[in-house]
């Protein structure tokens, strides 16, 4: 073949081979939200498939801690989080609380069988979370697709054409609200929900939760892996027997440290027990 002839041919080649990588890449802007939403869900259960574990700090207002502000280390193992309070509402604890933080733990070690069982029911919330997130493209209208920042920002409101099953599906179906999905790796970046009636739960005998609650989480990446740092809740209602519901929490997470191997129990709670914060003290910022 002459090198005229080669020569002609190298700029279609040039373009057939740019034609073929454009084709290639999704372009995501000409997506719908359902097919946005759709992969986000299958990245994020494959990330936590895959989930490495870290060690943070928390500051957690809620329920569990009596309604004061706990400062704790948590370390992360395949069991559970180990969680090592450090102060209360802000002001260190004092030499006999910090005693009894240490000997809850020294308990644990002694009772593996307990700890585990006891992580069980936080286990048990994360995979409702899981199916929750499945739940999304199958049950909500998906809307208003438009840019936000970094992120794709997506309404939700209940499909009519949706009949929920349980507690959990009816009492997020009942909620409005909106998704912030990371453009560039279509990973969950923030969802916030709110109820702006009464759902009713087997015609109200079972449960009521009010209008007004809410729910919010916000995520940001750390050594590549997309954590949870915010997560803001107010579900509130009666259950039979005028029995309160109430599933009030506010979590601040920082300071995360990747961890280079999965710890046992011990190694998990030495770490959780040392003095100094997560990574030494120093604060690790999101991945940019």
């Amino acid at each position: 073949m002459s090198e005229r002839v080669c020569n002609g041919l190298w700029p279609i080649t040039v373009c057939v081979l740019a034609m073929s990588v454009c084709l290639a890449i999704p372009v995501w802007g000409k997506s719908s939200p359902v097919d946005i939403v759709n992969t986000m869900v299958a990245r994020e259960l494959d990330a936590q498939a895959h989930k490495e574990q870290f060690d943070y700090l928390s500051v957690e207002r809620s329920d569990r801690t009596g309604g004061r502000a706990w400062t704790e280390h948590v370390v992360e193992t395949p069991l559970g989080r180990v969680r090592f309070l450090i102060a209360e509402d802000g002001k260190p604890l004092s030499a006999n609380r910090d005693a009894q933080e240490r000997g809850r733990l020294a308990y644990d070690l002694a009772n593996p069988l307990a700890f585990e069982a006891r992580e069980k029911a936080q286990k048990d919330d994360e995979a409702h979370a899981r199916q929750m997130l499945e739940l999304l493209p199958k049950a909500f209208l998906l809307e208003n697709m438009r840019e936000e920042g970094s992120d794709w920002r997506i309404d939700f409101r209940p499909s009519p054409n949706y009949s929920p099953s349980g507690i959990e599906e009816k009492i997020l179906y009942g909620m409005n609200g909106y998704l912030l999905i990371n453009r560039s790796q279509l990973r969950l970046h923030a969802i916030e929900g709110s109820m702006p009636r009464d759902v009713n739960i087997g015609f109200g005998f079972l449960a009521t939760i009010h209008a007004g609650s809410s729910f919010s989480s916000l995520k940001a990446p750390f050594y590549g892996q997309w954590r949870t740092v915010h997560v803001l809740g107010d579900i509130r209602g009666k259950a039979a027997l005028f029995k309160s519901i109430a599933k009030n929490q506010d979590v601040t997470r920082s300071q995360f440290h990747r961890l280079s191997v999965p710890l046992t129990l011990a190694q998990a709670v030495a770490l959780a027990e040392q003095p100094s914060l997560p990574c030494g003290g120093a604060l690790s910022s999101p991945d940019s």
